[in-house]
């Protein structure tokens, strides 16, 4: 193949040198299709939840000390999915002047979120109006509830084909 001996490695190392530039290229390009933009916990920037890590798990214990929220609605499906919260204080009395921000995404991207707001409010029951969401598969459910200066975050894991599949 090479007929000088000595022109057999100066190619090789410009094939390899050629390769590595590529993988490079290849990763830059990766992380700039996907970047890290939300974190699940704080829906907010990952810098941001992590200078104020400390404040928000104790903004967590002090809410959680008054208030009881829980996911009244069972399952989230791909069509007419509707977002149901129960709010109260700890003697179980209904709390109707708390703020939810609620989101549904797709774990690692945010390009499909959905973002609900402006939910209906009876008897401690915030109902958001429903919605089809873009994909069947996996699906976090993220909500920021606030009474007064009380706030915390929860983050849900559903999936829209087995309606078992949820966790906190």
């Amino acid at each position: 193949m090479f007929k000088n001996p000595g022109t057999k490695w100066p190619i090789i190392i410009a094939v390899a040198t050629l390769i590595v530039i590529g993988f490079g290229i290849v990763t830059i390009k990766t992380a700039i299709n996907n970047p890290v933009e939300m974190s699940d916990y704080g829906m907010q920037g990952y810098h941001a939840y992590d200078n104020d890590a400390n404040d928000i798990i104790n903004a967590k214990i002090a809410f959680d000390k008054k208030y009881a929220v829980a996911l009244v609605t069972s399952q989230i499906l791909e069509n007419n999915t509707t977002l149901i919260y129960q709010v109260t204080d700890k003697k179980g009395n209904p709390v109707n002047d708390a703020k939810i921000e609620a989101v549904l995404t797709r774990p690692y991207t945010t390009k499909e979120d959905v973002n609900l707001s402006n939910p209906t409010v009876n008897n401690g029951q915030y109902t958001f109006a429903s919605v089809s969401l873009p994909k069947p598969g996996r699906w976090d459910i993220l909500a920021k509830i606030s009474v007064g200066a009380d706030q915390r975050y929860y983050n849900i894991k559903a999936d829209t084909r087995n309606t078992k599949t949820s966790e906190f």
